[in-house]
C-alpha cells in the first residue's frame, strides 16, 4: 500500500503530465462524458460549455460535477477553488462574483498553476489568483472565504478529514461550500484499490459516502445538502486493465457503486470569535 507521500507524488506526476499537454492532445485524450474512455480521469466530467465565464483553454475535462453552478455565489464574494487546475471553475466563479469579488485557486501541481496563470492573464482577470499549496494545509488565513468550491479533488487527497477541517477554518462564519467529489457505496476489488492509475483517476482514493458525509457533520458544518448525485459507470475497457473476465463480471454484478456527489454545507455563525484557533479545529 502506498504511503500518503507516495500517493501525492502519483497525483503530482499525472496532473503535471496533463497540464503540459497541448489543448489538441487533451481534446484527443479527454473524451469527457462522450463515447471513448482512454483514461479513467476524464470519464466523469459534466458539460460546462453553457456556463458564463467558461474558457475552453481552462477546461481539461477533469471534473465530476458542476459545483460552481450550485454554489450560490453572489456579487462581491471571495471564492476559493480547491484543486483549481487550469482555472476552469475559477473563471466561472469570477463571472458570478464580478469585478468586485475575488477568486483564489489553490493547486498542488506547479504545472497547473503555471497554466492557470497564463489563462488568467490572457483573459485579463486581475481579481483571480492562483496559489501553489496543499489543501490539507491551505496557504490562506482563517475566515477568508464566502464560498469554497472544489471539483473532483478531495478523493485525490490522502487525509480528507484534514481538508474538510481546513475548509471550515478558511470559511467566514455563516459562509458555505459546494463540492463535487467521488464517493463509494460498497467495496472496490483489491486490484482497483491498489492501482496507481485508478488513484490518480479519482476512483481508488474515494471513500464511503456515509464516511464522507460524517466527516462534514463532525467538523461542525450545518445544513448539509446533497445537491446532485449521479452514478459513474466505469467502462469495461478500463476495468479490464485490472480485472480478469470473471472478476469484471463479479464487479458488475456486485452492489458496489461509484458516485459523483455534489454536497453543500454551511459554517455556523456561532463561535465566530474563536475561529482560526484551536477551539475551532
Amino acid at each position: 500500500m502506498a504511503t500518503p507521500t507516495q500517493l501525492k507524488e502519483i497525483v503530482r506526476l499525472k496532473y503535471s503530465e496533463i497540464a503540459l499537454q497541448s489543448r489538441e492532445e487533451n481534446a484527443a485524450s479527454c473524451c469527457g462524458a462522450g463515447g471513448c474512455s482512454t483514461e479513467v480521469y476524464n470519464i466523469m466530467t459534466d458539460d460546462y460549455t453553457g456556463l458564463e465565464g467558461y474558457d475552453p483553454d481552462a477546461d481539461l475535462g477533469l471534473g465530476c460535477g458542476l459545483p460552481t453552478q450550485f454554489a450560490k455565489i453572489s456579487k462581491g464574494d471571495v471564492v476559493i477553488d480547491l484543486g483549481s487546475g487550469a482555472g476552469n471553475d475559477c473563471f466561472i466563479a469570477r463571472a458570478m462574483t464580478g469585478e468586485t469579488g475575488k477568486v483564489i485557486g489553490i493547486d498542488f501541481t506547479p504545472a497547473m498553476i503555471d497554466k492557470a496563470r497564463i489563462n488568467a492573464e490572457k483573459l485579463g482577470y486581475n481579481n483571480v489568483e492562483f496559489r501553489q499549496g496543499d489543501i490539507e494545509k491551505m496557504p490562506l488565513s482563517a475566515n477568508t472565504a464566502d464560498v469554497v468550491v472544489s471539483n473532483c479533488v478531495l478523493n485525490l487527497v490522502p487525509d480528507k478529514e484534514a481538508v474538510i477541517k481546513e475548509i471550515y477554518r478558511v470559511l467566514k462564519p455563516g459562509a458555505h461550500f459546494s463540492i463535487s467529489d467521488i464517493v463509494l457505496e460498497g467495496e472496490l476489488p483489491a486490484n482497483i484499490r491498489e492501482a496507481a492509475e485508478m488513484y490518480a483517476g479519482c476512483v481508488s482514493g474515494a471513500i464511503q459516502k456515509d464516511t464522507y458525509l460524517d466527516f462534514i457533520l463532525q467538523t461542525g458544518f450545518g445544513n448539509i445538502t446533497i445537491q446532485k448525485e449521479k452514478k459513474i459507470i466505469i467502462p469495461d475497457d478500463i476495468l479490464s486493465r485490472y480485472l480478469d473476465a470473471a472478476e469484471l463480471e463479479a464487479f458488475k454484478q456486485s452492489e458496489t457503486g461509484v458516485y459523483s456527489l455534489t454536497v453543500y454545507a454551511e459554517k455556523p455563525v456561532e463561535n465566530a470569535a474563536c475561529c482560526g484557533t484551536d477551539c475551532c479545529k
